[in-house]
């Protein structure tokens, strides 16, 4: 039985080579990923293991939640003492600050996405356990004022050298720099700063630019002596810092760095991960038709076999060992693929300024395990119920001409599915409200959109029979009898039909959902810029961070420039999570036109806070209740002094006074201005512009202008959905290949008795081509459809939570179902191609 499946499975590898490549593109996205999310995690853990000494003393709660800056700071006069304990071979004050951005030759500001800019003092001191960390490569170290040394990647990717006045921006009071570049620094060991840039001062210049020219540091590096371990360095540390400080092992602050980071941007691999799952999910189904169609064309085959005394369990197994051997075949070209996937996901990134390209790509055990276990379960799984119906042939069979194989009652189906998707429905709706809490509902969601999806697929069958009925009679109507002809073929086997069709259901499905998700969020960003924009103008950074507060004063003595409102941000810790906390001058309130739901804007006064409406209501806050974060100081308790309804320019759930926000250690520094002209004003965007033109970081929008740049993120974010998506479209596209061209094998006679009787090569691919077409249009039908309701109720569930404008965008929904007749019309050229070239005689002596 073992040398006779291998026999067949080698007879019809060409028929088998599409459903192999939908588990190959599967497990090559599986493994892409893991991939690269290893890779990920291990050029951020070396990173920070450079970043840190063998003790780092701090201001206690040092670390910034949300990795923004902080002005507590370590004086200076401790690194002396720090120095001379019997444990420490030196000690070392560092700065480090973000946002110190420098302009290329081209007048460009360089990163800003993702990776931090940053600007600090020019140290030698080894990094933790001996590390080498930046050393100079080029030049020399910044002597004085107006020198500076750049990171190596940062000096190639501007175009300046050595000697150079290289242009800079800072969110400092001095918000533009000229130094003088002097040296340039590199990892001698090997080493990258994954995107980030580095500019270093001299300390003392380094004080003066970013810490208002006190004597301090961001924090201090003690060094171990020889033979002390970093715990027994802390312990001594510890016992003469003065309070309001800490210390901690180098060790421990870069584990807790790195997985701060990491955790933050986990939401990348779960993200590549769920489209591996759907891509997964919809090659299942290829694989299914593929081995139902294989097996009922070698019905006899099996049949005589089981004649011979083949036993229903070898018939099984025989059909189980084919798929196991795809499968291996599948995971170990998809294991390949996934490498170059890899490699592509790095050079992506490094585009954003995520570089990785310090770090050679790793492969860890647990990729290769996932690859061949989803490989093969997968592939194994999806031939499963084709293989036990081999197992219901009866060897009379063999003695008869038309070998019918079992098939599972179609109203036995239909229960069954309208079970699963009614307890679909149920687990979205427990996902997607608050009626029962069962615990994470994006998990409950999740298995209620797969449960619906296999449902209707179950379903599909007796749903698809009036719509196959529909096109038989059009067909008929416009085409003549080929129509006619493929109308029937799709009715014969309607099970084949739909199961072809679901594969891309799913695509659509989901396609459609982001779609409506997308159109809702964007209707909802201008109906609330509309309906709160305030002033004449919106400035802020191209980068989304904070800029100087020198800029606000600029715009003040423009011309025409009636008031300039600021705002400030940054984000704390609450609750195990982080909190958006913004900060403005209470007197500001009103021309914010803040519209607050409760208290007054004389309620916000020192250690008080404004809740956004859904925030208070998502954490049952009220006025007068207390609110404990982590914020860059430490620990604060805050007095809710009233609530504020969702606003376009205050984009936190959270608003304090400036007085506040900077007490609590957070920088000085804007995030967003609204400008008000003087009545009458004009030319007060170029006016502005000209103001700025030192600043590329900053931009100046009119509402048309702030509109449409809110908008651009979620274009981003549904583009990628739908690249993504493309995978899962792909495959389902080569599903309706595979399954014609083993209908027009397993037709072949047939097609031979129709070029007899007259049929030409033209009406034969004619009407192969309206058989895909109603496969195609069968499954963009009901994706459109379950889109639809996927995507009306996931916008109804989140209408409290400030989405509350619901938008079907049917323009693109028009698209989808136009590209669904091209699929089929570009699905069928193969399959009609080859049955317009067999020959009549040999395909009429076909048994």
């Amino acid at each position: 039985m073992i040398r006779a499946a291998l026999k067949s499975l080698l007879a019809r590898k060409v028929r088998l080579v599409m459903s192999t490549f939908a588990i190959v593109l599967g497990v090559s996205f599986v493994v892409g990923t893991l991939i690269f999310s290893d890779t990920l995690n291990r050029s951020f853990v070396s990173l920070f293991a450079y970043t840190v000494g063998d003790v780092v003393v701090q201001p206690e709660g040092g670390d910034v939640p949300g990795g923004g800056d902080s002005t507590a700071t370590v004086p200076a006069e401790l690194v002396g003492r720090l120095a001379t304990l019997p444990g420490a071979a030196r000690a070392d004050g560092q700065i480090g600050i973000q946002g110190v951005y420098v302009v290329d030759t081209d007048g460009d500001p360089i990163g800003g996405f993702g990776p931090p800019s940053i600007g600090g003092n020019w140290s030698d001191a080894p990094a933790g356990n001996g590390l080498r960390s930046l050393a100079i490569t080029e030049g020399r170290e910044p002597q004085g004022p107006g020198e500076v040394v750049l990171d190596a990647e940062t000096a190639d990717t501007s175009g300046w050298s050595v000697g150079e006045v290289v242009p800079m921006i800072t969110g400092e009071e001095t918000a533009n720099l000229e130094p003088t570049l002097v040296g340039i620094a590199d990892f001698p060991d090997g080493g990258s700063l994954n995107g980030a840039t580095l500019a270093a001062f001299e300390t003392g210049a380094a004080q003066e630019l970013f810490l208002d020219g006190d004597d301090a540091f961001s924090d201090v590096w003690v060094t171990a002596a020889d033979g002390v371990t970093q715990a027994e360095l802390r312990d001594q540390v510890a016992e003469v810092l003065p309070d309001g400080f800490e210390a901690v092992t180098g060790d421990s602050e870069a584990d807790a760095a790195a997985d701060d980071l990491l955790e933050a941007i986990s939401f990348l691999t779960i993200f590549l991960l769920i489209f591996a799952g759907i891509s997964l999910v919809v090659g299942s189904f290829l694989i299914v038709n593929t081995f139902s169609i294989l097996v009922a064309q070698r019905s006899r085959e099996l049949a005589l076999l089981r004649a011979l005394g083949a036993s229903r369990r070898q018939v099984t197994r025989s059909v189980q060992l084919e798929s196991f051997i795809l499968g291996v075949l599948g995971s170990t070209v998809g294991l390949g693929l996934g490498v170059l996937l890899a490699i592509g996901l790095r050079a992506i990134f490094a585009t954003i300024g995520l570089d990785l390209s310090g770090q050679a790509l790793v492969y860890s055990p647990r990729t290769f395990i996932a690859a061949y276990a989803v490989g093969i379960v997968v592939t194994m799984a999806a031939a499963y119920l084709p293989a036990r119906r081999t197992a219901r042939i009866a060897p009379v069979q063999a003695m008869r001409d038309d070998i019918a194989l079992p098939e599972e009652s179609v109203r036995k189906r239909f229960r069954n599915g309208l079970g699963l998707a009614m307890l679909g429905a149920l687990a979205l709706l427990v996902g997607l409200t608050d009626l029962v809490d069962l615990g994470n509902g994006a998990w409950y969601t999740g298995l209620g959109v797969l449960a619906i999806l296999l449902g209707v697929t179950a379903m599909a069958p007796v749903l698809a029979r009036p719509y196959l009925e529909l096109t038989r009679a059009l067909f008929a109507r416009w085409f003549g009898s080929i129509g006619n002809l493929a109308g029937q073929n799709s009715l014969r086997n309607p099970r084949r039909t739909a199961a072809t069709a679901s594969a891309l259901m799913i695509g659509l499905t989901l396609a459609c959902t982001m779609a409506i998700v997308g159109a809702s969020a964007k209707a909802t960003v201008d109906k609330q810029i509309e309906d709160t924009f305030v002033g004449d103008f919106v400035v802020s950074s191209i980068f989304q961070g904070a800029f100087s507060s020198s800029i606000a004063n600029r715009l003040e003595g423009v011309d025409g420039v009636e008031d300039v409102v600021s705002q400030r941000f940054g984000f704390a810790e609450y609750d195990g999570g982080f909190a958006g906390i913004g900060a403005t001058d209470p007197d500001d309130l009103d021309r914010l036109d803040l519209t607050l739901a409760t208290g007054a804007p004389a309620d916000l006064t020192l250690d008080t806070v404004l809740l956004g409406t859904s925030f208070a209501r998502s954490n049952d806050l009220t006025i007068g209740d207390t609110v404990e974060l982590e914020v860059n100081t430490g620990t604060v308790e805050w007095t809710v002094a009233g609530t504020f309804e969702a606003s376009s320019l205050v984009s936190s759930g959270l608003l304090t006074s400036l007085e506040t926000f900077e007490k609590a250690g957070y920088p000085a520094q804007d995030y967003l201005l609204v400008v008000y002209d003087e009545p009458g004003a004009t030319g007060m965007q170029d006016k502005i512009d000209q103001a700025l033109a030192d600043q590329p970081i900053v931009t100046a929008k009119d509402q048309a202008a702030y509109a449409a740049e809110q908008r651009e993120p979620i274009d981003q974010f549904v583009l990628i959905i739908f690249a993504l998506l493309g995978l899962a479209l792909l495959i389902a596209v080569l599903g309706i290949v595979n399954t014609l061209a083993l209908s027009v094998i397993e037709r072949t006679r047939e097609v031979g008795l129709l070029r007899a009787i007259g049929v030409s090569r033209g009406q034969l691919r004619a009407m192969i081509t309206l058989e895909s077409v109603v496969i195609s249009s069968l499954g963009a039908i009901l994706g459109v459809l379950l889109g639809i309701g996927f995507g009306l109720a996931l916008m109804t569930a989140v209408r409290d939570e400030g989405l509350d404008v619901i938008r079907v965008p049917f323009d693109q929904v028009a698209v989808f179902l136009l590209l669904s007749v091209v699929i089929g019309m570009l699905a069928a050229i193969l399959p009609a191609r080859r049955a317009a070239r067999l020959d009549v005689l040999d395909a009429i002596s076909t048994e």
